[in-house]
């Protein structure tokens, strides 16, 4: 996490002049120099010259020694080295708690000089530290905004902020814009105290703010100090969007605060002058810098926070730290180190990843990027990780410091924190307290999981049969979890952690019978104790829950089915116009009179529709059956006609079904979206519920929608509002036009 990160300083600028006041580690890592220009082979081959290789061989041993002659001189000339600033002894190293006399001696610059213990406290990246001061304390109109400088193979960022020309610490006010747009409209500067302090208000007068006098210092910036990362090891952007995430969440954060508490109790230059006393006194004795800042940490609040939001930052872990008194959650997203990294340098994440632009505003601007969250959706369920003891959510939402009117906020979190388990969906959660989704559950989900207190997985079943394959890396060493695991559970009946990955890892070679319950738990009476079971290894990352997904697939035989069935129409259609051709001719000759031929008047020779049948009995009722002869007559022609137009009917929704296209083939094939199914697919579709019951043809209608290979069963099973039960009866019936595999979510 941060890998870049090298140091964190803390530097402040007086009348006296600059100075580093505390940094973390105290020993700090120097990164590796940068080539100017490409280093040359060792062996002075030359190889990429074209005669040179060509003629190797014949004069390998002139070649190699005429180039390795030089070779030593020169190599340095390709190797780029930091210029190592030269101290001046006209130049004094000023810190707040020395004497002048003692700053200013000859012999105590000579002293530093040739005593490596002088020198771990005044050098720093190969620069003396008073010349690094001098470049991070700008100038005050620079002052409470963002600072980036880069130099060589550095990055040094924060935000420093200093006090007003007199001399007082005051809240900055907004300046306020309006119509500002671009980059600049942002004022960090000006959102700074209001973002942290309640005491300033828009456009409000600066002398009504609280104040403090300080007696030295005049500006003070927290700077957390990078090896400046490879451009060309990421892609275009994402270097300055590495930065930029780090500044907004931690530099800008802590600056925020010290700022405040310098306003409110001069807190940041008493921290300094106890830092710089002891400073003093472990100079004076000689000792190494690496105990003088551990010291520290035990007078001053500041440099214990540099510390613990170092070590936070290297770790990908939260950093509690307090600053007088104040408590505070730092941390970095957990991904934002595989912005520097190409895409074939990070291993494949098919899980988790937010598939659209909805998903990101479900978490909001601050979890969409550099988390690597699965989607906010109701069917996924909630995972309460194990909490610190000293940070106790129930103890805080207990306590007596809780408002009264907050209190029924503070009952509600705790039912949500009493009810939430796995086996419940975020929907279910929703219905059992009554609360809104959007407005109540999702904003509690997204601070749990900010603040690494919960995560989001997949519902898994009372029963646990859940199907659950192994995950493909391992944040901590299989013997580390194995040690962990069994001091958890040192039950007999349960086995050694690899004995348990290695049989969940064989149960997705199965068919059938290949969940947990079935392949490991095996005996309902152990149902509980697997639980936590499951629970210890989602907490660690060490499960990945396997869902079904569905796939319609249309198979020759249907197809030539539905096919035959358009020819039959087709035949029908021409029977029907050659008919009715004929009646239109004899009806010219002979008129309707011609029916009187026929013996069985009673019975019309061409089948009745379904139109003409409800007519035919009501007009024999009417007319009494006294003249039957007419009445046949008049039921053919009529009969035809409707016959006519619902043939019509059936030509005008055949037109753009696409028979003949490439898509009509006999070919199986497989139909992507049925959601968005083309006419020939929705007629394929219609097709496979023939001759199956009214409900389940019905059910399939409302479902095959979800079948498109991208939904999971438990999506299916939230949005068409259905049993496990009735989804499986829907997969059985239509066994031979779906196809189903398990894939993660």
């Amino acid at each position: 996490m941060a890998e870049s990160l090298l140091a964190i300083l803390l530097v402040t600028s007086s009348a006296k002049g600059p100075n580093v006041v505390y940094r973390w580690p105290p020993s700090v890592e120097n990164t590796r120099p940068r080539l100017s220009r490409p280093r040359p082979p060792v062996d002075g081959l030359e190889l990429d010259n074209p005669w040179r290789a060509s003629h190797c061989s014949d004069s390998l041993n002139d070649l190699a020694e005429t180039h390795m002659e030089g070779f030593a001189d020169d190599i340095d000339d390709y190797a780029w080295r930091r210029p190592t600033e030269s101290r001046d002894g006209s130049m004094s190293f000023s810190r707040s708690a020395i004497p002048a006399s003692d700053r200013d001696s000859p012999c105590n610059e000579e002293r530093r000089e040739i005593d490596p213990i002088a020198n771990e406290y005044q050098s720093l990246f190969d620069y003396t530290a008073q010349f690094l001061a001098g470049m991070l304390c700008p100038q005050g109109h620079l002052c409470h905004q963002k600072f980036e400088l880069v130099i060589d193979n550095l990055v040094f960022a924060g935000h420093p902020v200093c006090a007003e020309p007199d001399g007082m610490w005051r809240f900055k006010p907004e300046k306020y814009k309006p119509g500002s747009r671009g980059r600049g409209s942002r004022h960090r500067e000006s959102n700074l105290a209001d973002k942290d302090s309640s005491e300033v208000s828009l456009g409000g007068d600066t002398h009504t703010t609280a104040t403090s006098k300080s007696s030295w210092l005049h500006m003070f910036h927290l700077v957390l100090v990078f090896d400046l990362p490879d451009p060309s090891s990421s892609a275009s952007g994402n270097v300055a969007r590495y930065f930029d995430t780090i500044y907004e969440q931690i530099a800008f954060t802590v600056t925020a605060v010290l700022f405040q508490e310098q306003v409110l109790s001069n807190f940041v230059e008493l921290e300094c002058d106890a830092i710089g006393l002891l400073e003093t006194e472990y100079m004076i004795k000689g000792e190494p810098f690496s105990d003088f800042a551990s010291q520290a940490q035990r007078v001053s609040s500041i440099a214990t926070a540099m510390k613990y939001l170092y070590d936070a930052i290297k770790s990908s872990s939260m950093a509690h730290i307090t600053l007088n008194d104040l408590p505070l959650e730092l941390q970095l997203p957990p991904y934002l180190d595989h912005l520097l990294h190409s895409e074939e340098e990070s291993e494949l994440e098919f899980v988790g990843r937010l598939e659209n632009q909805t998903d990101s505003q479900l978490w909001g601007r601050e979890l969409s990027f550099g988390w690597r969250l699965p989607a906010l959706v109701p069917w996924k369920s909630l995972l309460l990780l194990d909490a610190d003891q000293e940070l106790d959510p129930y103890a805080n939402l207990r306590g007596s410091h809780v408002h009264a009117e907050e209190r029924s906020l503070a009952e509600g979190l705790i039912k949500f924190l009493e009810t939430a388990s796995v086996t419940l969906s975020l929907a279910d959660m929703a219905s059992l307290l009554d609360w809104d989704l959007h407005s109540q559950v999702y904003p509690t989900v997204r601070w749990l999981v900010h603040h690494r207190r919960a995560k989001i997985v997949d519902t898994v079943h009372n029963g646990l049969k859940t199907i659950f394959s192994i995950a493909p890396k391992l944040d901590k060493p299989l013997t580390t979890l194995t040690a962990e695991f069994k001091r958890d559970f040192p039950q007999s009946s349960i086995s050694p952690l690899p004995t348990l990955m290695a049989t969940i890892s064989d149960s997705n070679s199965k068919q059938a019978d290949n969940h947990f319950f079935a392949t490991v738990v095996q005996s309902k009476d152990l149902i509980s104790l697997y639980h936590e079971v499951v629970l210890w290894m989602l907490k660690r990352d060490l499960l990945i829950t396997l869902h079904l997904h569905v796939r319609v697939v249309t198979t020759t035989e249907l197809k030539v089915h539905v096919r035959q069935t358009h020819e039959r129409k087709l035949e029908r259609r021409a029977s029907y116009h050659l008919h009715g051709r004929r009646r239109s001719s004899r009806k010219g000759d002979h008129g309707v009179g011609d029916a009187h031929e026929h013996p069985r008047v009673n019975t019309p020779w061409l089948s009745l529709s379904p139109k003409a049948a409800k007519r035919y009995p009501r007009r024999s009722i009417d007319s009494g059956q006294s003249k039957p002869n007419d009445v046949s007559g008049s039921i053919l022609l009529e009969d035809a006609e409707d016959v006519f137009d619902e043939i019509s009917e059936e030509d005008s929704g055949e037109e753009n079904v696409g028979w003949g296209s490439s898509e009509d083939t006999l070919e199986p094939s497989m139909i992507s979206d049925p959601g968005t199914a083309s006419p020939l697919e929705r007629k394929w579709l219609a097709a496979m519920s023939e001759g199956k019951d009214e409900y389940i043809a019905r059910r399939f209608a409302l479902i095959n929608q979800y079948f498109d290979g991208k939904r999971t069963d438990d999506e299916i099973l939230y949005r068409a509002e259905i049993s496990r039960k009735q989804l499986r009866e829907v997969l059985h019936h239509y066994e031979e036009y779906l196809q189903t595999f398990l894939h993660p979510a």
